[in-house]
């Protein structure tokens, strides 16, 4: 098949990008004839067909800046001269769309789909339910726009507290509406059941949404370490959703030794409050194998967020190392975890939750070996070529 991989982001900036590119490379192994479209940006990674790429836009700067940008989301400039290029040069069987909002357009379902590719398109974020992308309204769930119109993106101001940035990502969602989606693509990939719900919810037909959820690539036959080391893990985001606040008040008052991983913008805040704290150790962002060996040696790890979590790939590579995990009840992540590998709890019982799991013997094998089955390169290909229809 002739697979083109769409994303708005050609380098590992966040989950879409990681996906996306994972994506690339095992449908390229398998054998397949694979492509990447994306937007020329300095810190993108080289790709075959990089020179077809959509011009950048930015939504800093001056007016001409925002106007041309502006008129992305919407849809209209160049975006539409780039991707016909690239649809009539590759002619590909599929489209695959990844995260295309502001910096691309869906404009590409619909050329892609007028070409007469199969379109299929997955929902890294609540961007189509929700304007401002996360169902998040002062640092707290928001269903306001679920099943309704989207004004209320405006009147709340949803977008970064701006007014002007709330009302484009309004005219977005008024463009971009559910009965145009559907028709222009042929299936909505949701990497939880929760997400594929919150889509049912707002009115999506259930015949488009197809649950599949992420998948870690691995070394065959990796040995899963037994002798654990006494601390726990966090690994993410440094910001208010993610619940690291509730965390490092609970973890200051424990006697377990914890280790935090990433940034974001409450860093310098967090360092300032806990950094004194004996049993509380940052370590800033860390690359892939940095991360692969923190949780590998780790007693267990934890995502205690306040949001609607998608399919965390921080929960999926835990337990693939064969590391339980605590989460919240949020989102997608009790899907991911049962009695045999983690704890799911309220954010008040935070306390308790970490105190038994790092008390509990766990079998890190079986851990492991389950996951590595549910999240298995093998088993995501099998699954996302029948996605794709091939016969």
């Amino acid at each position: 098949m002739r697979i083109l991989q769409v994303n708005k982001f050609y380098y590992r900036r966040g989950g879409d990008c990681v996906v996306m590119m994972n994506t690339e490379k095992l449908l390229r192994e398998a054998g397949h004839e694979v492509r990447a479209y994306a937007m020329h940006y300095p810190d993108n990674e080289l790709a075959d067909a990089s020179s077809s790429f959509a011009s950048e836009v930015q939504f800093a700067g001056g007016i001409s800046n925002k106007l041309k940008a502006l008129g992305r989301t919407l849809g209209m400039g160049d975006i539409r001269q780039s991707f016909k290029a690239v649809l009539a040069g590759f002619n590909p069987d599929v489209v695959h769309l990844h995260n295309i909002h502001s910096y691309l357009s869906p404009v590409l379902a619909q050329l892609a789909k007028e070409h007469g590719c199969r379109v299929v398109w997955t929902m890294h974020d609540y961007k189509l339910v929700c304007p401002a992308y996360a169902m998040l309204r002062d640092g707290k769930v928001c269903e306001l726009c679920l099943g309704h119109g989207k004004l209320a993106v405006v009147s709340n101001r949803c977008m970064k507290g701006s007014l002007v940035a709330s009302a484009v990502a309004w005219l977005e969602a008024l463009k971009w509406n559910r009965n145009k989606l559907e028709k222009y693509t042929d299936a909505l990939v949701c990497p939880s059941h929760f997400m594929g719900q919150m889509l049912a919810n707002d009115g999506f037909s259930p015949d488009k949404i197809v649950v599949l959820p992420n998948f870690v690539p691995q070394t065959a036959g990796e040995a899963v370490v037994t002798e654990r080391e006494p601390y726990y893990c966090y690994v993410g985001r440094l910001s208010t959703e993610k619940g690291i606040e509730q965390l490092l008040d609970v973890a200051s008052q424990l006697p377990f030794r914890l280790k935090v991983a990433g940034s974001g913008q409450l860093d310098e805040n967090l360092r300032g409050r806990y950094g004194t704290y004996g049993n509380i150790e940052f370590l800033g962002q860390l690359d892939a194998p940095g991360v692969h060996q923190l949780l590998e040696h780790a007693r267990m790890s934890i995502l205690p967020s306040q949001w609607y979590e998608n399919n965390p790939m921080g929960v999926i590579e835990s337990l693939m190392a064969g590391t339980p995990v605590v989460g919240t009840n949020k989102g997608g992540i009790p899907e991911l975890i049962n009695s045999c590998n983690g704890i799911v709890t309220e954010l008040t019982g935070l306390s308790d939750a970490i105190t038994e799991a790092m008390t509990s013997p766990w079998d890190y094998n079986a851990i492991a070996d389950d996951a590595r089955k549910k999240f298995s390169p093998e088993t995501h290909l099998q699954q996302l070529l029948h996605i794709y229809g091939q016969k």
